[in-house]
Order: structure tokens, then sequence, then C-alpha cells
């Protein structure tokens, strides 16, 4: 089938990369949330994200704003009857994803592909909730999405091969790399990412380092972007709280047992970068501050 309207549920930070990518790649795209605040915080990002790319010449004035005009957005998701492609972006929660996915089962048409950007949840679980698990699969983007080059593309026990390869040439389209990995608990990614990143707030619990020096010791020694600490402040520690869960009881392995450390930030509400405070502190536009 060709693709011509990819569908976008969710304008946070992943949703809104999303839909700026396919935009770009000459997608008509319909992005869509439960509140108005949600969509305009999420064409701000695509704005600003454009704007870096048209200030370093990497994109013309033009492009910018055709792009704009491909995405239009929407409170219902009855505005997604006639997209193509639904990238499903929520937050990583089975229970959500299954409400979201019962619905589209029945709103989307027939020979629409339903997609989502679950880092861990197993796509054969999510498939089933869909009422089309032939036309379902995963397509982990990684965050930012506009510079990441990267789409883990993940089948599911009954994805079909066809469903794959239309994925697979969207991907392509977008500018990324679409690497294929089977549907265990985590992937790849963050079967590998993230026990390392729970390793290190443990070892800030146990008092072997301090935050600094284990996010020091990352960069300099490992030559990472930033350390594991900081790393779990920008993915969100709610969010590594949520897949470190999902590898405990996916695997039933107490090496994927979340860091008391952890958990008990998100209790508090200290969710990292996107609400000023994690292991680190951040301004209002995201940059640390102490």
């Amino acid at each position: 089938m060709e693709v011509k309207t990819i569908g976008v549920v969710g304008a946070g930070q992943m949703g809104s990369g999303i839909a700026q990518v396919a935009a770009q790649a000459g997608y008509e795209v319909v992005l869509v949330d439960v509140a108005e605040s949600f969509l305009e915080r999420g064409l701000t990002a695509i704005r600003r994200s454009l704007g870096k790319f048209l200030e370093k010449g990497r994109i013309s004035q033009e492009a910018y704003e055709e792009t704009l005009g491909r995405i239009r957005t929407s409170l219902s998701l009855e505005a997604l009857k006639e997209a193509d492609l639904i990238v499903e972006a929520i937050v990583e929660d089975e229970g959500e994803k299954r409400r979201l996915f019962e619905k589209l089962s029945t709103l989307a048409k027939p020979e629409a592909i339903l997609a989502s950007n679950t880092s861990s949840i197993p796509i054969t679980a999510l498939a089933r909730y869909s009422g089309r698990p032939e036309r379902f699969i995963g397509m982990h983007f990684f965050n930012p999405v506009p510079l990441m080059g990267l789409v883990e593309v993940i089948r599911g026990e009954l994805t079909a091969p066809e469903t794959r390869d239309v994925v697979v040439a969207v991907a392509k389209r977008m500018g990324k790399t679409p690497l294929e990995v089977q549907d265990y608990p985590g992937f790849i990614s963050n079967r590998l990412l993230m026990p390392m990143i729970n390793e290190a707030i443990e070892a800030l619990r146990e008092g072997v380092a301090s935050k600094e020096a284990i996010d020091g010791i990352m960069r300099l020694g490992m030559n990472h972007p930033m350390g594991p600490l900081e790393l779990a402040d920008f993915i969100g520690l709610d969010t590594c709280l949520a897949i470190m869960e999902v590898l405990h009881k996916g695997f039933g392995d107490d090496k994927y047992r979340p860091s008391p450390l952890l958990r008990r930030m998100v209790q508090a509400g200290l969710l990292g970068r996107k609400v000023g405070r994690g292991f680190y502190n951040y301004d209002e536009k995201g940059n640390k501050v102490g």
C-alpha cells in the first residue's frame, strides 16, 4: 500500500518529533492529543526545531513553510479515519496503549497500519488489542527524533511481511535507518541501555561516587555524549522506571529490578528535565543549571 497520510497520537517530545520528520518527508500529518495546550506545545517544539535547521542552512524557507503546512492538529481520534499509517506515541503504559488501540481498531480504515513507538512493551501484546495484528508493528524512534538516525522496527508474532516492508520504506523516506529486532522486552536499545542507567542510579544510592563523577567517568572514559544520570533526566525518570518494570516483569530476572532510588525519585515527582528537577536542576529551556 502507498502511505500518503500519517497520523500521530501524542504531541509530546516524541510525537511532535515523529510528526516533524514525517512532514519533512512529504507526508500529510495529523497530530492528535487530548488538550489544545499539548498540541500547541508540540507545534512550538516543531517550529523551534525547524527554525534551527533553517538557521543552519539545512532547509530553505520554502521547505520550512511547506513542512508546517503539512501538519494539522486535532483533539479527536476521528481525524485519523483516512490515515494510512497511525503511530502511537503516548505514555509508556500498557493499559493506556491498550485503550487507545481498542479505539483505533474500529476507527481506522481497514487497510491502515497501526504502529507503536513503545520503547519496551512487547508488540505482540499490543497487537492483540488492535484487532489487526497482521497490520500492527513496533516503530521505535529515538529522542530527539529530528536528529537521531535510528528506528527500531519490531514485528509481532502475527505481523505480516508486507507491513514490515511498508514501515521500513516509510522510515527510509524519513531519512532514518530502520533496523529490525525481535519482539522481546526492551528490544535491543533499552535492554542494553536501561540496565546501565539503573546500575548508575544504584551506584549513586550506594555512595560509590557522586553524580558528577559517575557521569564524568562515562563521558570521559567511555566517550558517551552524556552521562547515564543526565541521560535519565533527559529521558524522564518515570519512563526509565516504566521500562525497567517491563524488563523485570518480562524476563523475571532480578538483574532488571528497578533501583529503589529510581522508584523513590519518581514517587517524589523528580522526573528530570521535563519538570525542571531530577538528578540535576534545569531552567525553563531545559538547560542544566545545577
